[in-house]
């Protein structure tokens, strides 16, 4: 496998670098940051490692960070019909760490990047020393399970990617829908989240991920017991529209050794509405384990 890495430019913080890298031929962006053990950030749907700007700082300094774009996500490029399934996305995870040289990492993972998360580890264990899952999509949160079907019709899901990236209305529906307190939205962040959306097909990966949405989560059920021995940290918000908080003691009873902390007035997005509380408390699981 021909595997090139470019870095293309310092972000606002010159200890964090742009970089890409060719895997298969598909351009794959990602932000490294830090020094020390390495952690893999994985971002949910319609998300990128934009996503982690408020992370970054605070987790590079006990860490080398990583923080993805999923090949057909953000900045990444797709291939011609890719598998969006669970198990694809996790088998990129894992093709990036080979790629970059980490033989072993931590792992966060948020919302449909907590589901990657799992897989991933599901199918290399011994790669990942703890799991960090951030309001994870999980098989007990009945949360998406129609709108998935809706969505990846085949008559609506070319409407959806044609509409979405220019109806405003919809947008800051949808955004504005995953805080808890719509008025810790900061500046720049809606804005942010669309940039890569704007592209042309850049939806469609998203609709590919809902197609399988509901196979991949019985999948999900049935293979997480190879997991229940990785320490896990699962972090919730209590006002979270998006993954049903419901669901979270079932999943964490799922694990053998996991600490559930749960956000109060929190929603879908705790990097983005607390960032300072939710650095805290994934900082105190990496160095201490709890």
């Amino acid at each position: 496998m021909k595997t090139t890495i470019r870095q293309d430019r310092a972000t606002q913080a010159d200890s964090v670098q742009n970089l890409s890298i060719q895997l298969d031929r598909i351009a794959m962006f990602y932000l490294q940051a830090g020094s020390g053990p390495a952690l893999l950030l994985v971002h949910g749907l319609l998300g990128y490692s934009f996503s982690w700007r408020y992370s970054i700082p605070a987790l590079a300094e006990i860490a080398t960070v990583y923080a993805l774009d999923l090949p057909g996500a953000g900045f990444s490029e797709p291939t011609q019909d890719m598998d969006c399934c669970f198990r694809a996305c996790a088998e990129r995870v894992l093709r990036f760490m080979d790629a970059v040289g980490v033989e072993n990492c931590d792992l966060l993972g948020t919302s449909h990047g907590g589901a990657v998360a799992m897989m991933a580890a599901v199918i290399a264990p011994n790669r990942f020393r703890k799991l960090v899952l951030v309001d994870p999509v999980n098989p007990w949160s009945a949360h998406g399970r129609l709108l998935s079907m809706v969505l990846s019709n085949f008559l609506i899901a070319p409407v959806f990617c044609a509409l979405m990236p220019r109806l405003s209305v919809l947008q800051r529906f949808y955004f504005h829908r995953l805080f808890g307190d719509t008025r810790r939205i900061r500046a720049g962040a809606l804005e942010g989240y669309l940039k890569p959306l704007r592209r042309p097909g850049a939806l469609e990966y998203s609709v590919g991920i809902l197609r399988s949405w509901n196979q991949d989560l019985k999948e999900l059920e049935a293979v997480l017991p190879r997991i229940s021995h990785i320490p896990t940290l699962l972090v919730w918000g209590r006002l979270d529209a998006a993954v049903d908080p419901a669901s979270a003691s079932k999943l964490k009873a799922q694990f053998q050794n996991c600490r559930l902390v749960m956000l109060e007035g929190v929603g879908h997005l705790p990097y983005e509405e607390t960032p300072e509380e939710f650095n805290r408390v994934v900082r105190e699981f990496l160095v201490d384990g709890h």
